[in-house]
């Protein structure tokens, strides 16, 4: 474990410490939103440790708050982590070889955790940023989850503090560097992210909730050929 973290430099150390601190906020809030609609405080702490997806959490939890059916609440989490099945095919070196290092990888898997691996190109550095980002944020979570569920209705309005911002903030902080380069490669990529983010936006007034996010995954097409015909492997 100690050599993980030594293999990362002081900077992606640091950006995985503003990840965590930010996703704990949110981790936080989603605890006092769920203890405060009338669930009990242990249903919001075993999501966090078997689903450990906080975008589908609050999809699920505010299905069932609405008067949901569980099966609907269900469904509105699948469609959210349908996202990671491409995700796992884009940083699945990092996992590591074994089965349950694998299986536990794709536990730990979210959108930061990729996010980080995408950045750099050394296998060493990926596996580590993978391991220490997703583990760290499962720590951070978890332990913030079980604080707001504690704290239930003392947090007041979690919506009038903007929470629901901190998710996109960082990954757009995640991903902006690895756009800027200029080569053909990353010119691909820019393309599959703005005509990506278009569908999305596009897709959402008519949409559930979900669904725009897997749409955006069309934008992908445009990193199988440059405009010069030459062929760039996605990421």
């Amino acid at each position: 474990m100690h050599s993980l973290w030594r293999t990362l430099d002081r900077g992606t150390l640091r950006d995985i410490a503003l990840v965590c601190l930010a996703d704990a906020m949110v981790g936080a809030a989603f605890g006092a939103i769920a203890v405060s609609g009338d669930l009990p405080a242990w249903v919001p702490v075993v999501m966090s440790l078997l689903v450990f997806a906080g975008g589908a959490q609050f999809a699920a939890v505010g299905v069932v708050l609405s008067g949901g059916a569980p099966l609907a609440a269900v469904a509105a989490g699948l469609v959210l982590n349908a996202r990671l099945l491409p995700f796992g095919f884009a940083v699945g070196d990092a996992l590591g070889d074994r089965w349950w290092t694998r299986l536990t990888g794709a536990h730990l898997m979210t959108d930061e955790a990729v996010a980080f691996v995408l950045r750099d190109a050394d296998p060493r550095r990926r596996h580590a940023a993978f391991w220490a980002c997703g583990l760290a944020l499962f720590v951070s979570w978890n332990a913030a989850v079980v604080l707001g569920a504690l704290a239930g209705r003392g947090i007041g309005d979690t919506a009038a503090l903007g929470l629901d911002a901190a998710f996109p903030a960082v990954l757009l902080a995640l991903v902006l560097p690895s756009l800027t380069e200029r080569n053909v490669r990353t010119a691909a990529l820019r393309r599959a992210c703005v005509s990506g983010a278009a569908v999305a936006v596009a897709a959402t007034p008519f949409l559930p909730a979900g669904l725009p996010v897997l749409l955006a995954l069309t934008g992908l097409v445009l990193t199988v050929w440059t405009p010069s015909g030459s062929e760039v492997s996605c990421p």
